[in-house]
């Protein structure tokens, strides 16, 4: 009886923890006004996509959406490469300075990012980075978090089999590339699902550095977008699933991999 009685109850928690996704992918089905109705319906009487022709036509919102997911590809490339090369130069290379730099590095995840917002952002304009691709790509290129991640699971790499490379001959980077970076593939892919995430998640450093509505991404383009139709629920509603289901998508193909390096990167010493 244990079994069915769990099975029951995870699959009410799931869709608690599912209803407001699936009610807001309703919502941007119906028509104007009928999601504010009382009580609210749960589900379209005439299921339309007009609003999602609207934001993607007219709205503006392809464009910026282009903006993100350049943005998120690039973004995810380069900060994954240069976090992994960090990792492994923590994990596995011997210099001075190594475990004093990475003791300050941790220290530093306790400072909220927004703290060197404005720094970065007076560095960024002496630079004639602002409003440009560019000054929103450099504060993602590496973190503290992700060479954390990867150097907790190249330590479990054996130290043995980098020796009997380079014995054998093979340089640094052919070891990092030919030997290492096969075995770090589950830490690759959930640093590239973080990556992509806080790129395209994210709002407050781009509204800050863009000022051209042309290089808005996704999200700075819907808030813009809400101010005018403010009380048009079904239209933001489409705008919010245009938002989150190509993330979500994204997870839900490399969840086995993901759930793979956290779980491994956490636990190895």
């Amino acid at each position: 009886m244990k079994r069915p009685l769990l099975n029951v109850g995870m699959a009410l928690a799931a869709l608690l923890v599912c209803f407001p996704l699936l009610w807001m992918i309703a919502v941007s089905l119906m028509a104007n006004g009928e999601a504010s109705h009382s009580p609210a319906p749960l589900l379209p009487a005439d299921p339309s996509l007009a609003h999602y022709r609207a934001l993607l036509g007219s709205g503006g919102l392809a464009r910026a959406f282009g903006n993100s997911l350049m943005l998120a590809i690039a973004a995810t490339a380069i900060s994954t490469l240069l976090n992994t090369l960090a990792g492994y130069a923590f994990a596995k290379l011997h210099w001075r300075g190594r475990d004093a730099i990475f003791s300050g590095l941790i220290g530093a995840l306790v400072i909220p990012g927004q703290v060197a917002m404005l720094p970065l952002f007076l560095m960024l304009k002496e630079m004639g980075l602002v409003n440009s691709y560019l000054g929103v790509l450099i504060p993602s290129f590496a973190g503290i978090f992700g060479i954390f991640l990867v150097r907790q699971y190249a330590r479990s790499v054996p130290s043995e089999l980098i020796e009997a490379a380079r014995m054998d001959g093979a340089g640094e980077w052919r070891i990092f590339f030919a030997v290492v970076l096969p075995l770090l593939k589950p830490v690759i892919v959930t640093l590239a699902v973080f990556a992509f995430l806080g790129s395209w998640n994210d709002f407050m450093w781009p509204l800050i550095v863009l000022t051209d509505g042309q290089l808005y991404t996704l999200p700075v383009a819907l808030a813009s977008l809400s101010r005018e139709h403010v009380q048009d629920s079904e239209l933001m509603m489409a705008g919010a699933v245009i938002t989150v289901l190509p993330v979500l998508l994204l997870f839900l193909v490399l969840q086995r991999h993901y759930m793979q390096g956290l779980t491994m990167g956490g636990v190895k010493q």
